[in-house]
């Protein structure tokens, strides 16, 4: 477990401070405004003194994450790892020889004829964009399983400059994964949580302001780190309002649309002073809302535009109060926290949105067909009656100067 004043206590010792004064008041700023509780998990070499980033540890933390995810995954399902027909995997800023996929074929010794692949450089949004690849795939490959596995690593890829842009990425970020299983076999309806309804992915890296918000590059002194730009706060809300708009016909109730379609058009060819652009209500289609966004402060920004509940945004909240940013894992940790909960009941309807570097936005809309009970093997099991924790007294302003609208 790393708490805010450990992960701060090993920031200062970091190899005789590689961090100045300034930049360590500005991570322990972010920390205090992100929403990261006392209780998430930090990369085991990179907590050593001195800390350990070699491609050894860095290799023995995916190897924990995904083997512990997959082990819990077959024991749930009873499926055996030759049923399994394709694999997707997903992590952004760790690529090994060999892959990740290979090192999961390797240990559950899937057989020699699976369709195998492997996302990097993706960001945050490659888990909800590997649900859609397997998606494609299961249009074509009948009876088959895809285990899709979600992570990232951090052992060799934390950033130790002051180099104020990159500081940000890191000090949110924690260790975590998913593994899901996917079916297309017709006797598998009966046992399955839910049924998969769309997939809806948008990419802006055509904008060169939204390919450059977010870009892996070296410091003036050779540190390698992930830059955020003042551009991320505008080009995020641009891929949000285009996959929004492509979502919003396949989910929303026609009464929204109707609305819609006469706001839009009054106020692009009307051009009426007082008219302004009318916001679908989601809350109308969806019964459960996760979104990936790796502070307290944005996802406040997200609930005002959207107008969700303090419910329906409590699951992300909760889970970066316990787990952190976990990247492209986080929206399962979501929709785990719904579970524990007992909150999730056949018919209702479950969206998950996450956002990453590129710019890239993806949807993915479930519904459930039957009651999701507690379940022994679920994170949240042990201690989700200690939830909600009240995060009223943190400061969700944002720590840095972001212009932003």
């Amino acid at each position: 477990m790393c708490s805010n004043e450990r992960f701060m206590y090993q920031m200062r010792h970091y190899g005789d401070s590689k961090f100045d004064e300034e930049t360590l008041e500005f991570m322990e700023k972010l920390l205090e405004r992100s929403g990261l509780g006392d209780s998430t998990y930090g990369p085991p070499a990179l907590l050593r003194e001195p800390p350990e980033p070699s491609l050894e540890a860095a290799r023995s933390e995916a190897e924990m994450v995904v083997f512990g995810a997959i082990d819990e995954l077959l024991a749930k399902t009873k499926i055996k790892s030759d049923q399994i027909g394709i694999l997707v995997v997903n992590c952004c800023i760790f690529s090994v020889v060999p892959s990740l996929s290979s090192m999961i074929v390797n240990r559950y010794k899937f057989k020699d004829n699976i369709l195998s692949y492997n996302l990097t450089g993706m960001g945050c949004s490659a888990g909800l964009r590997a649900i859609g690849l397997s998606s494609q795939l299961l249009q074509v490959h009948r009876d088959t399983y895809v285990l899709v596995v979600s992570t990232e690593n951090m052992t060799q890829n934390f950033y130790v400059g002051n180099d104020r842009p990159k500081n940000l990425v890191c000090s949110a970020f924690r260790v975590g994964g998913a593994a899901v299983l996917l079916s297309n076999v017709a006797s598998d309806r009966r046992s399955s949580k839910y049924k998969l309804l769309h997939t809806v992915h948008t990419h802006m890296a055509s904008r060169d302001s939204s390919y450059n918000c977010i870009f892996q590059e070296e410091d003036d002194k050779g540190n390698l780190g992930i830059s955020v730009t003042r551009d991320l706060v505008i080009s995020a809300e641009n891929a949000i309002q285009s996959n929004i708009k492509r979502l919003a016909p396949l989910v929303l109730p026609l009464s929204e649309q109707i609305y819609y379609a006469i706001n839009n058009y009054v106020t692009k060819h009307l051009h009426l002073a007082n008219s302004k652009p009318y916001k679908p209500n989601f809350t109308r289609a969806v019964d459960h809302f996760f979104p990936h966004l790796g502070a307290k402060f944005l996802l406040d920004e997200l609930q005002k535009k959207m107008g969700f509940s303090d419910e329906q945004m409590e699951a992300a909240r909760m889970t970066l109060y316990r787990y952190g940013n976990t990247s492209s894992s986080t929206v399962w940790y979501e929709m785990a926290y719904a579970e524990a909960k007992g909150r999730i009941k056949k018919g209702h309807v479950l969206w998950q949105i996450s956002f990453g570097s590129g710019f890239k936005c993806s949807s993915v809309v479930w519904r459930a067909i039957k009651n999701v009970d507690t379940e022994k093997m679920n994170p949240w099991s042990d201690e989700i009656d200690g939830f909600p924790v009240d995060l009223s007294n943190i400061n969700s302003s944002y720590p840095f100067k972001f212009e932003h609208s």
